[in-house]
């Protein structure tokens, strides 16, 4: 093969790492729809965070590394991965017009000898029955004659500083012997963690969308727990404790299941079942009870303040955390709005502070305010939602009243201060 010419497609938590990380190697082109967030990029700055500031500047100023929104900077490169987002839509349903907007994309582009390789989490068969199809109406190349195909899914912790792209194996896979090899080789010469070469391109998608799914039905075991023991009367926690001093227990915790992995992938899986005649019902079940933990939460704060007298009707309630995970700013499919819609139906104050959430863009996808400054009025309850270390100081009885609750998702705070938690 000529000189590998990298374009990423789809700058985002995924995207942008991975670019950064080819563009130590390859020259390397990032290419996004949105023309803000390639200034900021070309800028010198991540508003994701997922890449600091000297990194990104080091890969433009040394390494040649650009963003653009034009397509006429990306027709030179033979070597295109695409990272978009792979949502579900209002019914839970993939919704894959973001990887169809890509494939058309790619399909202007492309070139004969070219390799398309899909990062973007899907079911099996969707690179090559859903995605190839529209890369050929748009290029006129026949697929594993005149271009070629690969497939390595995405395996990027938002947030976490330790676990970079670089250090965490990366499966790999191509549309043909040969293929999969070139493939391989190039994530190999980045991938410091080494990869795992699968047999086919479906194998590489089956084994990126059930490792979510795995994660998904255990943490929905964990809540099923979590339940149970509150009615009994014990702590769910005191309970994992003990049961981890077996070897091979494993250390799952209660908690929300949001953002656009863990609470999105199974649905991606059994919509696939789906299709070949079997429904799953360990699959669905796990996403119902996790899907269900915000209204539980916001409906155990509420018994909580009734037990102890406080008045639910105009409280205050101040909710603590609104990303989907700790110590990153990501919102997407946050379920802390399941916990403020719940609370939202019996007339109360709300107040939502999060240093990390950006407040626009809450704004604007959720429809309420969130604060990143420390709240000054005293609240009724309390709910800690995010266990962002910047919380982990913090003084939460100075933000409630005498008389008061404090509910804690994360089992974070002091549990002596705390009067609920799964």
């Amino acid at each position: 093969m000529k000189e590998t010419r990298i374009c990423v497609i789809g700058l985002g938590y995924v995207g942008l790492p991975l670019a950064r990380l080819f563009s130590t190697k390859y020259p390397t082109v990032g290419f996004d729809m949105n023309p803000a967030r390639v200034e900021d990029l070309m800028g010198g700055h991540d508003s994701t965070l997922e890449v600091d500031d000297e990194l990104l500047n080091d890969a433009i100023d040394n390494h040649g590394f650009t963003c653009t929104t034009d397509l006429e900077m990306i027709r030179d490169c033979n070597f295109y991965v695409v990272a978009v987002p792979t949502p579900v839509d209002e019914n839970n349903n993939p919704d894959l017009r973001p990887l169809f907007g890509a494939s058309e994309t790619v399909g202007k582009v492309i070139s004969k000898g070219d390799i398309v390789v899909y990062e973007s989490t899907v079911y099996p068969g969707v690179t090559e029955d859903e995605c190839i199809p529209v890369v050929e109406q748009f290029s006129g190349l026949k697929y594993n004659t005149d271009f070629f195909a690969g497939y390595s899914p995405e395996r990027i912790n938002p947030g976490d500083k330790l676990h970079t792209v670089e250090l965490i194996k990366k499966v790999t896979s191509g549309s043909t012997p040969e293929v999969a090899e070139i493939v391989n080789n190039v994530y190999a010469s980045v991938i410091k963690a080494g990869t795992h070469k699968a047999s086919s391109i479906k194998v590489a998608e089956a084994a990126k969308v059930i490792e979510n799914s795995q994660r998904d039905i255990n943490i929905a075991f964990v809540n099923e727990l979590s339940k149970i023991f509150n009615r009994i009367g014990i702590d769910t926690q005191d309970v994992l404790d003990a049961a981890a001093t077996k070897w091979n227990f494993l250390p799952f915790k209660p908690g929300l299941v949001g953002g656009h992995c863990i609470g999105v992938d199974p649905y991606y899986l059994a919509q696939c079942a789906q299709r070949h005649g079997y429904n799953p019902e360990i699959i669905l079940a796990g996403r119902r009870t996790n899907d269900s933990m915000g209204e539980y939460v916001a409906n155990q704060t509420l018994r909580c303040m009734l037990k102890k007298g406080i008045q639910v009707l105009k409280s205050h309630i101040l909710i603590l955390g609104f990303t989907f995970k700790e110590n990153c700013p990501d919102v997407r499919n946050t379920k802390a709005i399941d916990i403020y819609n719940a609370l939202a139906e019996f007339n109360l104050r709300i107040t939502v502070y999060d240093p990390w959430a950006n407040p626009d863009i809450v704004r604007r996808e959720y429809g309420i305010e969130v604060t990143n400054q420390m709240p000054t009025e005293k609240a009724d309850a309390a709910i800690l939602v995010v266990a962002h270390s910047k919380f982990k100081n913090l003084d939460v009885l100075s933000l409630v009243k005498p008389k008061h609750v404090i509910y804690d998702v994360k089992a974070f705070l002091d549990r002596n201060i705390v009067d609920g938690r799964l």
